[in-house]
């Protein structure tokens, strides 16, 4: 009979128990005069016991702002040291931080405050092409005229005000300094009995994921998710007080806010900012100047590191560790991020934001075949299967549906039963809709994905979301959106239009379009017009028929 397509991951490790406020405090108690926390592009350095009392400062004035435990705090900003403060302040009193992608426009941020029922916003002026404080002002047009705090909004009924990291905002934004002052209205004693109440299955987390029908899903996480899983990240990495991680990946992403932030939290490392968003030479020279031990990544990255032409000016010699996530890893990068960039015990990790995020991870003893080939085994604590259509177990070295349960699992979508009903079980598998192989040491390999995901430079897109979005310009009639292999990104987006008739538009001016409205990352490389798709029998469009088409187009260019 041959082995089930099913693993447990070790079951000796015990899990934490505390909440992430519980956890940080007695990190600093360990460690207070150890170096925590180091953003270079605002030349910003912590111990603990300085990251402490920033922490404790403006947790104390979140609840001088009337912040409760299970009020939603919207945080917008781009990797900066007030990221990281809000992250474990508003854990300290309960509130359940809304990561907010900083690459939103107003459609995605309007969705994003109104889904979560946002209380308060922490956001920055403003971030590449974006004016953050125009998008909002542009959402909220009384923030103006009223007191920060005294937000009457029909739009946001639950919004109270806006707190701004710039030094003088424009009226009606709540400055970060103005908002430290308030601190002195809450004793140390209130927070301490705020965060005594707290406990580890509260919701504490709220992470938009790209829905595969249409809007994003705020997957719910709790203290006991992430804490754990950030730690257990950490414990298969051998963290210690000793180590120091450089950190270019997204903070707003679970890879940046959990794998790194509460991974380096829970073993007393040193957390590196290097920049405020990914930049190769910034991310080479933080790892030169605070001799790093670890850095993390998505493939794109280690492939620009590994390609800047300055590269040979930096002494890497300091690092041994890292994960590589967001997509498979061509196997020469792999061979050159160990050989070149020193990371011998480099590891691959894969899951999914639903999750906490990772569920499978390779090990540091791995061979170079098993860290490109698969995704690892599953992680302690975790169970992972594989099934058919049916929901049946399959043999070992047959394709399925991988399915993960355990901590990690999310509480749920916020306010979407339905869609958390569709995506977990009676039994609690997370049904993660990639296809999956494991093999008989357990190691898994994913296959594809049954729900035409795309990923580009680590980033999830989802084709329905870009379809409806396009529905909304006036020339598009019918749109499809697939996703074409790229040696940069790993996969670039093409969408297929069909115009209504008697309606022109260019593929400059529905790109721009696009621009103005929608992350970057989601705007399409490539747009190819038709007058119709291939299709069934039965009607239904052929996106692998269109795939091939698409290949063959751009590779003939």
């Amino acid at each position: 009979m041959p082995q089930p397509s099913y693993t447990q991951g070790n079951q000796d490790k015990p899990l934490l128990t505390q909440c992430i406020g519980d956890a940080f405090d007695a990190t600093v108690a360990r460690f207070p005069e150890r170096e925590a926390l180091v953003v270079h592009h605002q030349a910003l350095r912590y111990t603990w016991r300085q990251l402490a009392d920033a922490v404790d400062q403006h947790a104390r004035a979140l609840m001088a702002l009337g912040v409760q435990p299970g009020d939603r705090l919207g945080i917008w900003a781009p990797n900066c040291a007030e990221w990281c403060i809000t992250q474990f302040a508003s854990a300290k009193v309960g509130a359940i931080l809304v990561n907010i992608n900083p690459a939103y426009r107003s459609s995605e941020l309007d969705y994003a405050l109104g889904q979560s029922g946002c209380r308060w916003v922490i956001c920055a002026d403003a971030f590449k092409t974006s004016d953050y404080h125009a998008t909002l002002q542009g959402l909220l047009p009384g923030l103006a005229n009223g007191q920060p705090g005294a937000l009457i909004c029909e739009r946001f009924p639950e919004l109270r005000g806006v707190v701004s990291l710039a030094l003088s905002p424009p009226p009606g934004f709540l400055a970060w300094h103005a908002l430290q002052a308030r601190a002195e209205a809450v004793s140390g004693e209130a927070l301490a009995a705020r965060q005594a109440q707290l406990r580890c299955d509260d919701p504490i987390n709220i992470q938009y994921t790209s829905g595969t029908t249409g809007f994003p899903k705020g997957a719910t996480l709790s203290h006991s998710n992430i804490l754990n899983n950030g730690y257990m990240v950490g414990e298969s990495l051998g963290l210690t007080e000793h180590d120091r991680l450089v950190v270019p990946v997204p903070l707003y992403h679970c890879f940046g806010m959990v794998m790194a932030n509460l991974g380096c939290m829970t073993h007393g490392s040193a957390l590196i900012y290097p920049s405020d968003a990914f930049d190769p030479l910034a991310t080479l020279r933080a790892v030169a100047q605070e001799k790093a031990t670890a850095l993390y990544g998505v493939p794109t990255m280690f492939i620009a590191e590994l390609d800047h032409p300055q590269r040979g000016e930096f002494d890497l010699s300091s690092l041994r560790t890292g994960i590589m996530a967001g997509a498979t890893c061509p196997i020469e990068v792999m061979r050159r991020v160990i050989g070149e960039m020193h990371m011998a015990e480099v590891q691959i990790a894969y899951g999914m934001t639903e999750t906490s995020p990772v569920s499978l991870q390779t090990g540091a003893a791995d061979d170079l075949e098993r860290r490109v080939t698969s995704v690892g085994r599953t992680q302690p604590r975790l169970e992972s299967k594989v099934v058919d259509a049916e929901g049946n177990t399959v043999p070992r070295g047959e394709i399925g549906e991988l399915c993960t349960r355990g901590y990690s699992v999310m509480l749920g979508y916020w306010n979407n039963p339905k869609a958390t009903a569709e995506s977990i079980d009676a039994e609690g598998w997370m049904h993660t809709g990639d296809l999956a192989v494991m093999d008989e040491q357990g190691y898994v390999r994913i296959v594809g994905r049954s729900k035409d995901m795309i990923i580009r430079g680590g980033e999830n897109i989802y084709p329905r979301e870009l379809e409806e979005f396009f529905f909304t310009h006036p020339a598009v009639a019918d749109v499809q959106v697939i996703g074409v292999p790229c040696s940069k990104y790993g996969e670039e987006i093409v969408a297929w239009v069909r115009l209504h008739p008697g309606h022109a538009v260019s593929e400059e001016a529905l790109r721009e379009w696009a621009r103005a409205r929608i992350a970057h990352f989601k705007v399409p490389r490539y747009f190819r017009f038709v007058d119709a798709f291939p299709m069934t029998v039965t009607g239904k469009v052929q996106k692998f028929r269109m795939r091939e088409i698409s290949v063959e187009e751009l590779s003939a260019r």
